[in-house]
């Protein structure tokens, strides 16, 4: 004979440790979710969405980390827990959306700008990693314009400086040339009046050759004073100049050792290409687009699939389980009045039974301090005093 099975225990379905999974993502209460037969495939689907959005958030996080980092051993990490954070973000905001929402435009508003805030900027490093040589080249060139653009301001900044050094330089170099080619022109003079080749035309020492050679030699004498000195100025402008020059030099060697080929400077070389490039521009923005619909897939799933039954059975719990917390608060505070009451009750009894049962003594000791009292001369009120004290009771505050 067959066994006879209850209607309710005929269907027994068992969820794979895969589709947990999937609903864990979806943020989906497997309890209720195993009997909505329907709703278990769309669930998986919007669990699926999730866990693409989180991979690609990991991949791209953990690029972006690593044109930050030079090693993977930080960038991984990195990576992993920035994606888990995108996956925190991705279940917070498609648990909150559902059909039982009286106000939905304003949190699917708020929901889509901040998935696309943050497929925006997801996408860049995807795009950073699909251009990526592109890119290299690009910031190569860029960073060639940026030293070009510090040579430039290098030398607007010390350009009045080395501008005055070589005004007063020449100043001094003119001088000393000026006096070199008087000297230069009177040993012509008077090579050219001994020889006979020039002046009175007669070979040999005369009186004008004399006059020339007393001439030239005063002349050099002059240039070798000025010489003298102008050299050492001369050599204190060179030597300024020679300082300038060198640290010229090592600022540009600074600033080229502080270029990098980091992140920032990969976007800028990026935003470059695709403002120069125009063949590039509409593939950019298609790319950026779908890039940033993969970080809306969850919300975009959760928005276009219907809502099934496990809406329902979830508002039912929940309706449920808040009508058992109020009835299960009411019942704690009965109680807690029910113990209040019979504590009193019990307390009351009590001070009833305290204070008969000391009646008679406290009469028997008013009679003793009253047979003490007449023995002194003590006033009465002293007497009144001493009994309020011993005897009387005080009023609980």
């Amino acid at each position: 004979m067959r066994e006879s099975i209850s209607l309710s225990q005929r269907e027994a379905y068992t969820a794979s440790f895969w589709d947990e999974f999937l609903w864990w993502l979806s943020t989906a209460e497997k309890e209720l979710l195993v009997d909505c037969v329907v709703d278990r495939n769309r669930y998986r689907i919007i669990g699926t969405t999730v866990l693409a959005t989180w991979a690609f958030a990991t991949l791209a996080w953990t690029y972006f980390w690593s044109t930050i980092t030079s090693t993977l051993l930080l960038s991984i990490p990195l990576g992993l827990f920035m994606g888990f954070v995108i996956l925190s973000i991705d279940r917070a905001l498609i648990k909150g959306m559902n059909k039982f929402n009286k106000n939905k435009i304003g949190p699917l508003l708020l929901r889509s700008i901040l998935a696309i805030t943050l497929g925006t900027f997801m996408a860049q490093p995807a795009i950073l990693f699909m251009f990526d040589k592109e890119v290299k080249l690009q910031a190569s060139l860029d960073n060639e314009k940026r030293k070009r653009d510090k040579q430039q301001q290098l030398d607007s900044l010390y350009i009045p400086q080395k501008t005055e050094l070589n005004q007063k330089k020449q100043v001094l170099q003119t001088q000393l040339n000026t006096k070199y080619n008087e000297v230069t022109s009177a040993r012509e003079a008077y090579v050219a009046e001994i020889d006979g080749t020039g002046g009175s035309g007669k070979v040999g020492i005369h009186t004008i050759a004399l006059a020339k050679k007393a001439e030239y030699e005063k002349l050099d004498e002059e240039y070798k004073y000025l010489s003298a000195t102008t050299s050492p100025d001369i050599r204190a402008f060179d030597s300024s100049l020679a300082v300038i020059n060198a640290s010229l030099k090592k600022e540009n060697e600074v600033f080229a050792g502080l270029l990098n080929n980091g992140f920032l400077t990969r976007i800028e070389a990026l935003s470059n290409l695709v403002k120069n490039n125009g063949a590039l521009q509409s593939r950019y923005y298609l790319i950026v687009l779908i890039l940033m619909l993969i970080e809306l897939m969850p919300v975009l799933a959760k928005t276009m699939l219907p809502a099934g039954t496990y809406d329902e059975k979830v508002k039912l719990r929940e309706e449920m389980e808040k009508e058992i917390a109020q009835n299960n608060q009411l019942k704690e505070r009965d109680l807690k009045e029910l113990y209040n009451q019979l504590a009193h009750q019990n307390d009351e009894a009590f001070l009833r039974q305290f204070f008969k049962n000391t009646l008679e003594e406290r009469k028997a000791k008013m009679k003793n301090s009253l047979s003490k009292w007449t023995g002194t001369e003590k006033s009465f009120d002293n007497f009144w005093e001493h009994v309020k004290k011993d005897i009387m009771t005080k009023q609980e505050n």
